[in-house]
């Protein structure tokens, strides 16, 4: 978790020194404030990273005298196609449609969000087939 740390916090520095930059250059609000937020995304996860390697033993991925075995893992059932993941966008899709042209497509929105959620659980539980 350290290199995601070092990534996340380099991130944040260097949108923290865009938008110092950015402030004294156009001093205007909107975009200074995009970028504060830009720099608290790096910075939280960032700083919970960095907090969490300190405290916990190297993962295979951060040791320099790691195989390639000690990083393998259960790589499990996946399904090799599905329906759901289309649901669930049309789902999203009628609710976002929903919040602009009228609530009464928030009601097949979700509808389709359940159904998309339900069948995906139910999927994963039959190992890929429905």
């Amino acid at each position: 978790m350290r290199i995601e740390a070092l990534f996340l916090l380099g991130v944040a520095v260097f949108f923290g020194l865009v938008g110092i930059v950015y402030w004294f250059w156009g001093y205007e609000q909107g975009g200074t404030t995009m970028l504060v937020g830009t720099v608290l995304l790096g910075l939280l996860p960032g700083g919970y990273y960095y907090w969490w390697s300190r405290r916990m033993k190297p993962r295979p991925e951060d040791r320099a005298d790691a195989s390639m075995d000690e990083g393998a893992g259960v790589v499990g059932a996946f399904p090799d196609r599905s329906v759901w993941p289309f649901v669930l966008g049309m789902g999203l899709f009628l609710v976002a449609l929903g919040a602009v042209f009228g609530k009464w497509l928030l009601a097949p929105g979700l509808a389709l969000v359940v159904s998309a959620a339900v069948g995906v659980t139910v999927e994963s539980r039959r190992g890929g087939t429905v």
